[in-house]
């Protein structure tokens, strides 16, 4: 029936859509430089050891299609963060001198949207040793030595190590070891992280008193060598002992020279010397420490505090004592009148009480010495005139002058002086007016200016009016901050915002400060700031491809704005208006229709959204040029020969969204050797419409060995050229057939340009033992490749299921050209290796131009867990290929692998006469004549 049939059509549509779908990224981490050991840690991780201080290098190696992007990140996201480039192969983390701190797990993560992104980890251990530390500790017994005649000492032997370290200790030459000398205790404390060994040394003895020596060891990991550290017991070891030999507190002026010195008053063996400041604070910089003496020239305010010395022999505790640096000086000088405090009123009147307080804070604070003046003239303590000090140990330094009963004669200019008694600072003196215009002050807010509306980028001025005498200084905050919010000071009561932004809008208070006024209750005001910004939208700019005749929609999204209401919008295409309108308050974001999009409806599009403040734009590039090529990088064999001088080039890409525009034409390929400016061009036409996921083929010619070559490939429509790739081709030399030798290890992916027979029933896989799935089938395949090495690569068939038995897989070399050398022996040489019960058959056929293949070799079996090695002589009369076939044997055990393919001008040397097998194959059409002779030579695993 009709429909059954278009259901088969869509299957088959569907499945050839399936072919075309891009291949998902894979990754795989490979290191280069001399790793210390790369070892499997478990499935699709590897941990790779280094010394610290060596350079670290790890290739993200990436394939599929379009290249994946590659990003390497390390765990808690740390320092080593970077974003591949996309044109790149492969993404390569490096980190020359690694330190201990940057060891951990390392990701390397592929993604090229398509499926789920790649993800390879490796974890990288830095290996070190520092020099190891003996300290020497007495036991608690030694204070109780009048009554329990026992002294028991502890050496503890540290060093920080990764991996963890192991300690030996010796008497001299004597090694000591546990339970060799009953005097002698050597153990690891459970308090202690690692493998800290201390060595006990119990009821000293005279022969306790020794040179003793702590190796430490990490057994020569990374090539580390032992580390090795000494310490002389003796009957006068003792912890040690400081004493400071200056005054504390050592009191100097700004621009002196500071010296502090300590010296040891105890230890054995002498303690080092050395200053520090409390909680880790950095000494000043223009400070020289020698020893025990710390010299601060030009001493500034900032190097007053704290110092400590601290003396340390490694015996015991660390001795320490502690000075101070006072540095002289006057601060912080401010004043506050207060009322009669009997009275309920804050105004200054005649018969009334009235106190001026002066505070100053001074270093050091006992110096600290007041005066007053009365217009000019020195002020003394009386019974209406009362002059009090703070202690100044209490308190900042305070004085108080009360003047009781005010009477008409007391106004005047009143004068706070205030010096340090031994000099060394400047005096600080403070000017107080009384009179009967001395008022408490007031503040409000100027009419109209109690909500100020701006926009955002100008200059504001917020204002509150002060009155009173003496003025106090205004202090402005946002009530939206919390009482933790900045302050900020001002003389004239004004605020003054420079470029105001949508975040400083709010609430604003002024009040007056606690002093340089009346000490009264502070008064305050409110200012309300409304900050006005024109609309935030999205996309501010977004690229739109469109074919021709089609429909689409453009939409523009409100943000924020402020004000928020009365929005308008207004869509344009150049400077052409299209469309106007307003918004209400359920919409948040505008669209426009094109139901048929034609050649002048190509062009940028723009949507303004404004309001009061300004218009917040969306911009839409509309365009009809085809999406870029996208190269296609992982096709085994692209390279290939062309004449013995010559190469070409298999040019592989699909085409990126290309429903998304008009159907492509043709291709504009360009290309040029790279170093040279001039770019040649030719025309690639497309007969028909292009899938995606469609794989497209150019075939590159007359490409001059060994010359790179830059080739950028332009898309065109009936709209005009698309954006156009580039890629490099870069020559790599194929087998060569006049070299007089070939040589393959399967090192890397392009195989030496071998491929898989497309006619077989599987394919050859590329592995290392060291990537190796820990899931895989025992005893059968190599443990390493043919050199013993794990990180080596070799071939091999995967006979686990679903492979059946007697399928076939089979692996093509390259084409070689005898040339003139028709007839001439070559030795083709492999190692084999054939292990596993159900080992199927390993041949070797020689395929020539112009005819059929022949088998030249064949052998079957299991052949023992063990590297082989094979040579066979053949006699080629034309060009001609190798193909090595695997066949699968009765089950799984059944892996067959190839390592180091090799073939040579001449006979093989040496053929062991007893292994030696002549095969004659029968005569083929053309009249040539095919000699082939085999050697077997045993090759043991290398471990």
């Amino acid at each position: 029936p009709p429909l059954t049939f278009t259901f088969i059509l869509l299957l088959v549509f569907l499945a050839a859509a399936q072919s075309f779908r891009f291949p998902p990224p894979s990754v795989r981490i490979v290191h280069s430089g001399q790793a210390c050991n790369v070892e499997e840690e478990r499935h699709s991780e590897r941990v790779y050891t280094i010394r610290e201080g060596e350079t670290l290098e790890l290739v993200c190696l990436v394939t599929g299609h379009p290249r994946p992007q590659v990003r390497w990140t390390k765990t808690a996201g740390a320092g080593s963060e970077r974003q591949g480039d996309s044109g790149a192969h492969n993404d390569t983390l490096k980190i020359e001198s690694i330190d201990r701190h940057q060891g951990g797990r390392y990701y390397c993560k592929a993604d090229n949207g398509m499926g789920t992104p790649a993800i390879r980890s490796i974890r990288v251990d830095v290996y070190f040793l520092d020099e190891p530390l003996i300290t020497v500790h007495q036991s608690v017994g030694d204070a109780k030595e009048l009554f329990y005649f026992e002294r028991t000492v502890f050496l503890r032997c540290v060093a920080a190590s990764n991996p963890p370290v192991h300690y030996t200790w010796r008497r001299g030459r004597q090694v000591l070891s546990q339970g060799a000398d009953a005097g002698v205790d050597i153990y690891e404390p459970f308090f202690t992280q690692g493998e800290t060994k201390i060595l006990k040394l119990k009821n000293l003895r005279p022969q306790d008193y020794a040179n003793y020596t702590c190796v430490a060891s990490v057994r020569n990991v990374c090539h580390i060598a032992d580390k090795i550290a000494h310490f002389g017991l003796s009957n006068r070891t003792a912890p040690p002992s400081v004493k400071l030999l200056l005054d504390d507190p050592l009191v100097v002026n700004p621009g002196e020279t500071a010296t502090l010195v300590c010296a040891a008053s105890g230890g054995d063996p002498p303690p080092a010397l050395r200053w520090l400041r409390p909680g880790g604070e950095a000494l000043p910089k223009r400070s020289v420490s020698e020893g025990g003496a710390l010299t601060i020239p030009a001493v500034t305010v900032d190097d007053g505090g704290a110092y400590t010395c601290l003396a340390d022999n490694n015996v015991g505790n660390a001795a320490r004592k502690s000075a101070n640096v006072l540095v002289r000086g006057l601060r912080k000088a401010r004043f506050w009148i207060t009322p009669d405090p009997y009275h309920n009123d804050d105004h200054i009147q005649i018969g009334r009480e009235v106190k001026i307080s002066c505070q100053v804070e001074a270093t050091p604070p006992e110096e600290l010495q007041f005066n007053w003046l009365k217009n000019g003239r020195p002020l003394r303590s009386s019974e209406r005139m009362v002059i009090t000090h703070s202690d100044a140990e209490m308190s900042p330094g305070v004085t108080n002058l009360d003047i009781i009963d005010l009477k008409f004669t007391d106004f005047g200019t009143y004068t706070c002086v205030a010096s340090l008694r031994d000099g060394g600072a400047p005096e600080i003196s403070i000017d107080v007016n009384i009179s009967s215009t001395t008022v408490p002050p007031e503040l409000t807010v100027p009419r109209g200016r109690s909500h100020i509306i701006a926009q955002e980028g100008e200059a504001v001025e917020l204002q509150c009016l002060v009155s009173g005498k003496p003025k106090p200084v205004i202090l402005w905050s946002r009530v939206e901050d919390g009482p933790d919010g900045a302050r900020t000071e001002s003389y004239d009561g004004v605020l003054r915002l420079a470029n105001v932004t949508r975040e400083m809008g709010g609430t604003y208070r002024c009040q007056t400060s606690q002093y340089n006024g009346f000490n009264v209750k502070p008064r305050q005001a409110l200012v309300q700031l409304l900050v006005q910004f024109p609309p935030a939208v999205e996309p501010t700019f977004s690229e739109v491809r469109q074919a021709l005749g089609r429909a689409f929609s453009l939409t523009c999204r409100l943000l924020r704005a402020h004000p928020a209401r009365l929005l308008r919008y207004e869509w344009k295409l150049g400077s052409r208006l299209l469309t106007v309108g307003q918004f209400d308050e359920r919409r948040d974001e505008t669209h426009y229709q094109v139901r048929a999009l034609n050649r002048e409806g190509y062009g940028e599009y723009t949507c303004d959204i404004s309001n009061e403040a300004g218009a917040g734009r969306c911009t839409f590039l509309v365009t009809g040029k085809a999406f870029p090529p996208e190269f296609y990088y992982d096709t085994p064999g692209a390279l290939w020969q062309n004449r013995p001088r010559t190469y070409g080039f298999t040019l592989q890409w699909t085409q990126m969204e290309p429903a998304g525009v008009d159907r492509i034409l043709a291709y504009r390929l360009g290309i040029r050797q790279v170093g040279q400016g001039r770019l040649w061009e030719q025309q690639i036409p497309m007969e028909a419409n292009i899938h995606k996921g469609q794989l497209l083929t150019h075939n590159l010619t007359e490409l001059v060995m060994p010359e790179s070559y830059l080739v950028r490939l332009t898309p065109i429509t009936r709209y005009g050229e698309g954006d156009a790739t580039e890629r490099v081709i870069t020559y790599r030399a194929p087998v060569n057939p006049h070299l007089r030798e070939f040589q393959c290890a399967f090192e890397d992916e392009a195989l030496c340009l071998f491929s898989q027979d497309k006619s077989d029933d599987f394919d050859w896989t590329r592995h290392s033992a060291a990537s190796r799935d820990t899931k895989y089938t025992p005893n059968t395949g190599p443990s390493a490749d043919r050199r013993g090495s794990k990180q080596g690569y070799y071939v091999y068939i995967e006979t686990s299921r679903p492979r059946l038995e007697g399928d076939k897989a089979r692996l093509l070399s390259p084409s070689f050209n005898t040339g003139s050398k028709s007839g001439a022996a070559y030795c083709l040489a492999f190692y084999y290796h054939m292990y596993g019960k159900h080992i199927g058959a390993l041949s070797v056929f020689l395929r020539q131009k112009g005819t059929s293949e022949v088998a030249v070799w064949s052998l079957s079996g299991n052949q023992g867990d063990r590297w082989r090695r094979a040579a066979i002589n053949i006699h080629p009369t034309a060009d001609f290929q190798v193909a090595l076939e695997g066949v699968r044997g009765a089950g799984i055990e059944g892996d067959i692998a190839l390592d180091d393919v090799t073939i040579q001008e001449g006979q093989c040397k040496d053929p062991p006469s007893n292994n030696l097998i002549s095969l004659a194959p029968p005569r083929q059409p053309g009249n040539w004549l095919l000699h082939v002779s085999l050697s077997l030579t045993l090759i043991g695993r290398q471990r």
